[in-house]
């Protein structure tokens, strides 16, 4: 499904025959919205659930726009897909305004800064180089610290502060980029004076970071906030009590040599929509209700009526 074959390639091949075959006369004209003749918007992803869920709605709303849309394969982190998007190999990616400033900017986004500011700084960053910051959606994912039950009993945990005193008895886990993000472990040492004594690099929220915590393998377990295993499972997050994690709200990101007002204007109503609530809900359907991303992306947007009108 998430091939280098666009959803149009059927549609394209029959044209083609048709031409062919002589039942074209004339030269058809640059179709009008969508993305001309620049080729089809490559849409990228990291490799996690809500990622992948954001990436399949974009790709349909790019073709309810007019455009035509190519999924890439999941990349493993921001660190490896963003450079294909400054590098025009990557067309249109959901993003974080916190982690992205950071990552563009070299410069740490601050805690609970100001959404406005950051999207404001974001363009000014990234449109010299054709590249297309959109609105912002209300939802807002961020980085999460999650323990089971029985480890926040046992150690008395309710506030990532309460970690200090107790953390050089614990295994943390998460994303290997975990080591050298600031809101990682960095910033828990600098912020909060948090050591581990152990860290496993696993996966961004995924699979082996879940069974590691249910399995007693870590103690401490780096998340998303709207992931819906979590209360799924019943596990704690623990709450971030100082300042270290930044303002989060996800937002398209795309080239502007394949952008039109079409597409813009979709996509801003598309995030206009959706709120974290929402996205929580998407993403139980698929980590615990075992959905298919792209099922639960096209029964969203046509119940908001994003598609298909």
């Amino acid at each position: 499904m998430r091939g280098t074959v666009t959803r149009k390639a059927a549609a394209a091949l029959t044209a083609l025959a048709l031409l062919a075959a002589g039942c074209a006369a004339e030269e058809d004209a640059a179709p009008s919205g969508g993305s001309g003749d620049s080729g089809p918007i490559v849409v990228g992803a990291v490799e996690f659930t809500e990622n992948i869920v954001l990436q399949e709605m974009y790709a349909l709303v790019v073709e309810d726009a007019g455009g035509e849309a190519e999924l890439k394969q999941p990349l493993a982190s921001r660190e490896v897909l963003f450079p294909a998007v400054e590098e025009g190999d990557v067309n249109l990616v959901p993003e974080y305004t916190g982690a992205l400033t950071t990552f563009v900017t070299g410069e740490e986004a601050e805690a609970n800064s100001d959404g406005e500011e950051l999207v404001a700084g974001l363009r000014e960053a990234l449109e010299p180089d054709g590249i297309k910051v959109l609105e912002p959606a209300p939802a807002q994912d961020q980085d999460a610290l999650v323990v089971t039950p029985e480890t926040a009993e046992e150690y008395d945990l309710e506030t990532v502060s309460d970690l200090a005193p107790v953390a050089d008895e614990l295994t943390a886990g998460g994303p290997p980029e975990e080591k050298e993000r600031f809101v990682g472990l960095p910033g828990l040492k600098e912020v909060y004076g948090i050591e581990f004594a152990d860290f496993r690099a696993l996966d961004a929220g995924g699979p082996l970071t879940s069974n590691a915590l249910e399995s007693g393998q870590i103690d401490v377990a780096r998340f998303f906030s709207t992931q819906g295993i979590i209360d799924q499972k019943g596990w704690v997050v623990l709450e971030e009590d100082k300042p270290l994690i930044p303002t989060e709200n996800i937002i398209p990101v795309i080239t502007e040599d394949v952008s039109t007002p079409e597409i813009e204007s979709a996509l801003n109503d598309m995030s206009a929509e959706l709120t974290t609530a929402e996205i929580t809900a998407l993403n139980k359907k698929v980590d615990v209700d075992k959905e298919d991303p792209q099922d639960v992306a096209k029964a969203w947007l046509e119940e908001k009526g994003l598609i298909g009108n």
